[in-house]
């Protein structure tokens, strides 16, 4: 099989290397945090202008026709660059509910607006309750003639505060865990009955806690099927878990390069302390782990298209438990091999690892996919 990457995907990785390396230090990344949004709007606009928000989006309404490389290239140097930027709420998950379940109309008027950098996404779809069951929603859906009326709360919706339209997960009938009876909406951000509380993550992102209370919608805002949209939920999630193994790949990259470069500088007993053999060797595991999640990011970037759901499922979730077991291994190993001065503010390589805690906790962690593997027999590549 041929990894290489094509001339234009050659060109865009280098055109968005270059852009982090310009704009992205770690110093003017908590300018960005420190702003209005705890993000850069002019950073936005240059995404824009180089057509990375409408990268994975059809010709026909308005996107470049990218596949899920292109993707993965994306998400990859954001790791790397550790962004705050919405990308992966707007483009990967809203955007992917744009594409398997709106209609051709309304990707013809969302899709430009969104490749413009004019219409933030997010998507409410947790509850306090549903831990990582994607089927466990309380939030209800009833009938209001043509139309639907929504009501109920999502929590830690990411970038929801600065969402223009958020796409929300609930339930037009059955019991809080059914797999049917499960719709998905999108709903005006600003609309009457809408309330959001924004709030930093712990990795310096932002989230919100959203209530809906008799938020009416006309039936131009459903995706997909009514009531059907658990699969369309599941499809979507699954792309964002192989973005997320490529964001954490890149991650994982910087913070074994710090580490090294320090083993390098730092000096004690006389010596730089990467003199030491046992601390190359650690060194060299960390780069073992990270291989090992590179080479699992690639096969997840490759299963997330598969039509068969159960292939697709166990293939992201045998990446997710890799990139799970790789981070953790990586980030300890970092923090320890840096010493006292990994656990400062100042110093990136911590934030690295908050932001890989939080990408193994998204979507379920590795114990919890390595539990659903165990369920349906499936098969996962050893760490």
């Amino acid at each position: 099989m041929d990894f290489d990457l094509s001339e234009e995907q050659r060109l865009l990785k280098e055109s968005l290397d270059r852009l982090i390396g310009e704009r992205y230090a770690f110093e003017q990344r908590r300018t960005y945090a420190q702003g209005p949004d705890g993000w850069s709007r002019e950073l936005w606009a240059q995404y824009a202008e180089l057509g990375l928000l409408g990268l994975p989006f059809a010709e026909e309404h308005g996107g470049s026709g990218g596949g899920a490389v292109e993707t993965m290239l994306v998400m990859e140097a954001f790791g790397r660059a550790l962004a705050l930027e919405p990308y992966f709420a707007t483009v990967v998950l809203g955007g992917g509910f744009l594409r398997h379940g709106g209609s051709r109309e309304l990707c013809a008027e969302l899709v430009p607006k969104i490749a413009e950098g004019g219409l933030v996404l997010a998507l409410a779809q947790t509850e306090r309750h549903s831990r990582w069951n994607l089927a466990d929603v309380a939030t209800t859906a009833r009938r209001d003639g043509s139309g639907w009326v929504l009501d109920g709360e999502k929590g830690v919706v990411l970038h929801g505060d600065s969402a223009d339209k958020l796409v929300v997960t609930a339930r037009t009938a059955g019991g809080q865990r059914d797999r049917d009876g499960i719709g998905v909406f999108l709903v005006d951000a600003a609309a009457p009955g809408v309330t959001r509380r924004g709030y930093p993550t712990q990795d310096g992102l932002r989230a919100a806690e959203v209530t809906l209370a008799g938020v009416r919608v006309g039936p131009e805002a459903v995706l997909g099927e009514p009531g059907a949209g658990l699969p369309l939920v599941e499809r979507v999630v699954g792309e964002g878990i192989a973005a997320l193994c490529a964001e954490a790949v890149g991650t994982m990259a910087v913070m074994h390069e710090l580490t090294v470069e320090y083993l390098k500088t730092r000096r004690q007993f006389g010596r730089e302390i990467g003199s030491f053999q046992v601390l190359q060797h650690r060194a060299v595991d960390m780069l073992v782990a990270l291989e090992q999640a590179r080479s699992m990011a690639m096969f997840a970037t490759m299963m997330a298209g598969e039509d068969d759901a159960e292939q697709r499922r166990q293939a992201l979730s045998a990446a997710k438990v890799q990139i799970g077991r790789s981070g953790k291994f990586v980030g300890q190993q970092a923090i320890q091999l840096h010493g006292g001065i990994g656990m400062t503010m100042e110093y990136k390589v911590g934030h690295y690892f908050k932001r890989m805690t939080m990408i193994d906790a998204t979507f379920g962690d590795a114990d919890h996919h390595l539990r659903g593997l165990a369920r349906h027999g499936g098969s996962v590549i050893a760490a």
